[in-house]
């Protein structure tokens, strides 16, 4: 059997776009929808490039259990010497904001100051340490699932010990200061195959939905696309800062190939990065646009992947 790209995945909707690219540049692939299943340790994987696509916001598709299937399969490539992008590390690094933060930092990366916490009672207390607004995320995410502002920490316990109160999937909660852009924006920078390949400015005035590919949908099913005055996604043209150099170290040490590292700036200009996407997605109306297609990109660095793997057999 010839080798092939393997797609690592639990959401159809999101890969679509990747197929079809991959299929533009005749490149042969083959699907691992890896919400349950299967193997056999003493197995031989097949040969090929694989393409962890593994989302941190499974759960939300009735897929609990996929990113922890998605590692026992991952271990079993890499035990084997295959070629994983988005490996079992960035995996660890997909399902875990603490785990993001604390790589950030060591590429000198400034992250917002942060509390991780288990049980209600200690997750109210943290909120002593905050002297200024603050808000509160799932350290397992993804579609900002948990996120929400609170001014001080009586505001936060009546929402912790009210029915509304939802925990994270794996019992962390996060209190993080909050960064206030003067603009109601965040920059969303995007890198394929280690490197930086464009930014996109997101607007967040109406709250902090922010992947790309859910701005226009109603549950999994995208709404027709409509015009608007000014567009909740829009790619800034000859983005430059210091900040992407770390952004690359960061990548490159993490086994991450592809993703999109969120940052936003305060009203000082000081810069914050809180998020890492290593299953990252691209607004289609921004990148038509501007002339640039995100898929194409990794589908080009795929096939690269795949011929380079060709010329190393032969």
């Amino acid at each position: 059997m010839s080798a092939k790209i393997y797609i690592i995945h639990e959401n159809e909707e999101w890969t679509k776009p990747l197929k079809h690219e991959l299929e533009q540049f005749n490149v042969p692939y083959e699907d691992w929808f890896l919400s349950e299943g299967n193997f056999d340790l003493s197995d031989v994987p097949p040969d090929g490039v694989f393409y962890n696509r593994m989302s941190a916001s499974s759960h939300t598709r009735d897929h609990r259990y996929a990113p922890e299937y998605t590692a026992a399969v991952l271990s079993w490539l890499e035990s084997h010497g295959r070629r994983v992008l988005n490996d079992s590390r960035a995996l660890a690094l997909e399902v875990s904001k603490v785990a993001q933060s604390s790589a950030l930092r060591k590429h000198g990366v400034v992250t917002p100051k942060t509390i991780a916490a288990v049980g209600k009672d200690h997750l109210v207390n943290a909120a002593d340490e905050f002297s200024e607004p603050f808000i509160t995320k799932h350290n397992r995410a993804g579609k900002g699932l948990g996120v929400q502002l609170f001014n001080n920490q009586e505001t936060l316990k009546g929402y912790v010990m009210s029915d509304a109160f939802e925990d994270s999937i794996d019992g962390i909660t996060l209190l993080q200061q909050y960064i206030q852009a003067p603009d109601a924006s965040i920059t969303r920078c995007e890198f394929v195959g280690g490197k930086f390949l464009y930014a996109v400015r997101v607007d967040t005035s109406e709250g902090f939905e922010l992947c790309p590919a859910d701005a226009c949908q109603v549950g999994d099913s995208f709404c027709p696309t409509t015009e608007e005055p000014a567009p909740k996604f829009e790619i800034i043209e000859n983005f430059d800062h210091p900040v992407l150099a770390n952004y690359e170290a960061f990548l490159k040490a993490n086994g991450i190939a592809f993703a999109g590292i969120e940052c936003i700036q305060n009203e000082r200009g000081d810069l914050f990065t809180y998020d890492v996407n290593t299953n990252t997605n691209y607004n289609a109306d921004a990148e038509k646009k501007a002339g640039i297609s995100g898929m194409k990109a990794i589908a080009e660095t795929l096939a690269q992947e795949l011929s380079n793997l060709h010329s190393l057999q032969k």
